[in-house]
C-alpha cells in the first residue's frame, strides 16, 4: 500500500513541475531560426570572372605601333613627337575595302583633300589613308565634307593608321579654319604656352605650337 502511494505521488508530481523546468517552447513550436543559424541565410558572395580580351587572329597587328607615353604625359609634344603626319584636310571620299587572300581583314579608306600641312603631306594634294574597319567600328569614323586637323601614326607594316592618342589627336576645323579643342583636349593640353587654354587657335598658331616641340620620335 505504501508503495502504490509512492509510485502515484512520484508521477503526479511530473504533471505539475513549473513550465521552467521543461525545454522552452513557443506557443507555435520552435521556430526555424532557432535551429539553423542566421549566417547560412547570408547572400553568397558572388566571384566575377575576368572577360577574356579579344583573340586578333592576325600575325601582324592591323594597328599602328605608337610610342608609348607614360601616365600623364598625354601633353601636345607627346602628340606631335608621336605623329607621322600632321595636316587639315576635308574628307573627300569614303571607302570599304573587303578582306581579300593578302589582306585578312576589312579596311576603310578614307581620302582627304590638304589644305594646310605640318608634316607628312603636301596641301593641295588627294591623300588616301587606310584605317582597320574595327577602329571604325569603333566609333572612330570621318563623314564626307568634314573639316579636320590630325595626328596620324606613321603607316604599320600593313599600311594602316590611326589618330594618335584617339580622339585626342583629331581636331574639328571651324569654316574660318581656326582649330577648335574639345573639352577633353584644353584638359590635356591646358599647360601648353601657345594653346592652353583656348578653345579655338588659329592654324598659324596651331603650327608654331607644334612646330616648337622638337622632331618626330622614331616608332618601332
Amino acid at each position: 500500500m505504501h508503495g502504490s502511494t509512492c509510485s502515484w505521488l512520484l508521477a503526479l508530481s511530473f504533471v505539475i513541475l513549473p513550465s521552467g523546468i521543461l525545454p522552452a517552447q513557443s506557443d507555435q513550436g520552435s521556430r526555424i531560426s532557432d535551429l539553423v543559424p542566421d549566417s547560412a541565410f547570408a547572400p553568397q558572395h558572388v566571384v566575377q570572372f575576368p572577360r577574356a580580351g579579344p583573340i586578333h587572329p592576325w600575325p601582324i597587328s592591323p594597328w599602328p605601333h605608337g610610342p608609348a607615353a607614360a601616365p600623364g604625359t598625354f601633353d601636345l609634344p607627346w602628340l606631335a613627337r608621336s605623329a607621322g603626319m600632321i595636316f587639315s584636310a576635308t574628307v573627300t571620299g569614303i571607302a570599304r575595302r573587303p578582306a581579300t587572300s593578302g589582306q585578312a581583314f576589312e579596311t576603310v579608306a578614307i581620302t582627304f583633300r590638304v589644305e594646310n600641312s605640318i608634316r607628312g603631306a603636301t596641301p593641295g594634294e588627294d591623300l588616301t589613308v587606310m584605317q582597320w574597319m574595327g577602329l571604325w567600328s569603333s566609333g572612330q569614323r570621318y563623314r564626307i565634307g568634314e573639316r579636320a586637323l590630325l595626328f596620324l601614326y606613321p603607316p604599320s607594316k600593313l599600311g594602316l593608321t590611326s589618330c594618335v592618342g584617339g580622339p585626342l589627336g583629331r581636331f574639328a576645323v571651324d569654316p574660318r579654319g581656326r582649330v577648335l579643342l574639345s573639352a577633353q583636349q584644353l584638359s590635356a593640353f591646358r599647360q601648353d604656352s601657345v594653346v592652353g587654354g583656348k578653345s579655338r587657335v588659329s592654324f598659324r598658331d596651331f603650327a608654331l605650337a607644334v612646330r616648337q616641340t622638337g622632331k618626330p620620335l622614331k616608332t618601332m
